[in-house]
């Protein structure tokens, strides 16, 4: 596997390390603030606001994925929701500075309840950290993180994991997963990855919901409404091609509802990219962990931290 040059020069790693350091202490002021009463979009506001006024962008939207949502869950515009007793609520977020991208996730338990959860995910990250270095097979990485969730009685997420991290590409190759899924390629020395267990009661795989708050441009096309072709050519200016929050395109329409009617259309015509919100098919309560390191000779170190 070609490593990811990009990042890796001194200068480069310089700044990876100032926007992951960034990513974490903006996830740890959000995590202060999720309480019960609590409402979820001035918990999206505050970690928008916190970036801008540190001079960071976000790299994507504030993931506030509860309960049996794994990810991809953000506010829509006009949300009134407020987090309650019994959930559990993943936050995953990053920073952005001159295409380089921090990516980190932490898992709140408001229940109390479900502790185990949260340590099964914490624990096959720091079980994994203790064997990457130069040289870890993807498979080795994937099967350490399943052993130590499945320790606890619960599933490691399939279809979920980490990914590689590069220069203006937050998910690039390679895929880290949470399973020996027999990859025999090896990390090298100065990759940048992301390592991301993720755990359950249910049946340890997530589908596809029709809940989409977050997009990213894919094309330009032809489109029928006047909004439509506004909002594309905004949207191309203002992200390029890293996921946004369609609430964030609030100032160019006049109501919600046109906003959204527009952003299903760029959808149908291909011009947008969504992620839709992620459910477990077993309706399972799911935690999540996420960290970003750099790869060493002989071990590696965190940058999100």
């Amino acid at each position: 596997m070609e490593k990811n040059n990009k990042i890796n020069n001194s200068e480069n790693i310089e700044v990876i390390k100032e926007v992951g350091a960034i990513s974490y202490k903006a996830l740890v002021k959000i995590s202060e603030r999720v309480k019960l009463g609590a409402k979820v979009m001035d918990i999206a506001k505050f970690s928008e606001d916190f970036l801008k006024e540190n001079n960071y962008k976000p790299a994507f939207p504030l993931n506030i994925s509860i309960n049996d949502y794994a990810a991809h869950y953000s506010p829509k515009l006009g949300d009134e929701a407020a987090f309650e007793e019994n959930q559990i609520v993943k936050l995953d977020f990053g920073a952005e500075k001159n295409g380089f991208f921090g990516d980190c996730a932490i898992t709140i338990d408001l229940s109390n309840n479900n502790q185990k959860y949260i340590d099964a995910t914490n624990e096959a990250v720091e079980n994994a950290l203790s064997i990457i270095r130069h040289g870890t097979r993807i498979r080795d990485i994937g099967r350490e993180i399943a052993k130590t969730i499945e320790s606890k009685n619960l599933k490691p997420i399939r279809n979920l994991g980490g990914h590689g991290v590069e220069l203006n590409e937050l998910h690039s190759d390679p895929f880290i997963p949470n399973f020996d899924n027999n990859d025999e390629t090896e990390l090298e020395e100065g990759m940048v990855i992301a390592i991301e267990p993720f755990a359950t009661n249910g049946k340890g795989i997530v589908t596809e919901t029709d809940f989409i708050e977050i997009c990213r441009f894919n094309k330009t096309v032809n489109t029928r409404s006047d909004a439509s072709r506004l909002l594309l050519n905004e949207i191309e200016k203002r992200f390029e091609k890293r996921p946004f929050a369609i609430k964030w395109l609030s100032d160019i329409v006049d109501s919600k509802f046109r906003l959204y009617s527009a952003i299903n259309e760029l959808i149908r015509e291909d011009a947008l990219i969504p992620s839709p919100a992620l459910i477990e098919l077993g309706n399972g309560i799911v935690s999540q962990t996420e960290i970003e390191l750099i790869v060493e000779k002989d071990s590696c170190t965190v940058l999100t931290k």
